[in-house]
């Protein structure tokens, strides 16, 4: 018994090869074009803010790599060595070159976006990519990130490289956290490095050093944070403190300024504060975004509450010093309040009337006392008038 012929199979089967056939012919076609068509223009594409390299560079890379690509046949322009040659560049992260049936050669360059610049101690500079690679600095573009100074020592060879210190990683780690949050990326504009390899953040609202120590929890870190500038920071203001300290999971341990030291320099102004002074108005107005993007915050569980409560603040006692200084501006005051005040007394027991009236009982002092002291108010009360008077002239 002869078996039924499975048409389906036979047609699909028939479909591919003359899709493959298809294919073949249309390759030829394309290896014919490309012997006869010319390059006719080349266009560049560099998307993206930042300028770390310009169209002009690429033009050189070009050249120099390739010769002159205007007028060349297609066939002899090797797009894959260009590709290697462009993202040989330590500003390029990736590049894309084909050409059309035009003659167009397009090329597609995607920049190497930086997050974090390095001082370290030795004097380097340098950026971290958000690959954690790090880059050199460009001489023609500077990119607005967080800077990172203090003790590092992490260096930057003469080729885009890796990480290799843990303090490194931890600071990489820090500032990806914070460029991806809106409210984190307009408060912190500053990391350091102190001694004991702790990373510090310095706020742009609030004159006080975040110590956060190490990458470790950080996203609960920083949570305990939002909920201390939330609770504590409305009530007790915005400079209180001179260290907060995060780097406890389960705590936060407050370090307050000396209040006397904050009364003198209130008074004072150095020329340290000058830039500071200039960017008040920026500061109020990133202040109030902070504000308001902590309100739309969803509101912390117990455990995290239980944080705020466990937090402990240690208050630097200041000198006392106060009394002595009150002392002569209370003698200074009191001056001109004694002087209207003593004058009618010595003129009216001047008279000659009242000599014997020492000897007298006690009788008549009450009333002359009422007059005096009718006559005192309305002495006063005239030099009220003529000091209100004068301050309105001075206001005028």
């Amino acid at each position: 018994m002869l078996k039924r012929i499975n048409w389906s199979v036979i047609f699909t089967g028939f479909a591919w090869l003359i899709s493959l056939a298809g294919v073949v012919v249309l390759l030829s076609f394309i290896n014919v074009k490309k012997q006869t068509v010319k390059c006719t223009d080349v266009k560049i594409l560099i998307p993206g803010a930042d300028n770390f390299i310009e169209r002009e560079e690429i033009d050189a890379i070009l050249k120099e790599d390739q010769g002159v690509l205007l007028g060349r046949n297609l066939e002899n322009i090797n797009i894959h060595k260009i590709e290697k040659k462009l993202q040989s560049n330590p500003y390029i992260g990736f590049a894309k070159v084909y050409v059309d049936m035009d003659g167009v050669l397009h090329i597609e360059v995607k920049q190497r976006q930086p997050i974090l610049r390095i001082l370290n101690e030795n004097g380097q500079d340098f950026y971290i990519d958000n690959e954690g690679l790090k880059m050199p600095i460009s001489s023609n573009f500077t990119a607005n990130v967080l800077v990172a100074t203090g003790h590092i020592t992490e260096v930057f060879g003469s080729r885009v490289d890796s990480l290799h210190t843990q303090l490194a990683r931890d600071l990489y780690k820090t500032a990806q956290y914070i460029k991806k949050d809106t409210l984190w990326d307009s408060q912190i504009e500053q990391i350091v490095v102190d001694q004991k390899n702790d990373i510090e953040l310095i706020p742009r609202v609030g004159n006080q050093r975040i110590i956060l120590g190490d990458a470790d929890s950080l996203e609960k870190k920083m949570k305990n944070l939002l909920l201390f500038y939330k609770k504590a920071m409305p009530q007790v203001g915005w400079d209180t403190y001179r260290t907060i300290n995060i780097k406890y999971t389960n705590q936060i341990v407050c370090e307050k300024r000396d209040s006397t030291g904050l009364g003198r320099k209130a008074k004072t102004i150095s020329a340290a504060d000058s830039l500071r002074i200039q960017r008040s108005v920026t500061d109020s107005l990133i202040k109030s975004t902070i504000v308001a993007e902590m309100d739309d915050r969803p509101e912390p569980d117990q455990q995290e509450k239980e944080v705020l409560k466990k937090s402990e603040v240690r208050k630097i006692e200041p000198k006392k010093v106060e009394p002595k200084k009150t002392t002569p501006v209370k003698t200074e005051v009191k001056k001109p309040a004694v002087t209207p005040a003593a004058k009618p007394k010595e003129t009216k027991p001047a008279d000659k009337k009242d000599k014997p009236k020492q000897t007298v009982t006690t009788q008549p002092k009450p009333a002359k006392s009422e007059a005096q002291l009718k006559k005192e108010k309305a002495a006063r009360e005239k030099e009220i008038r003529a000091l209100e008077k004068q301050y309105k002239t001075q206001q005028n």
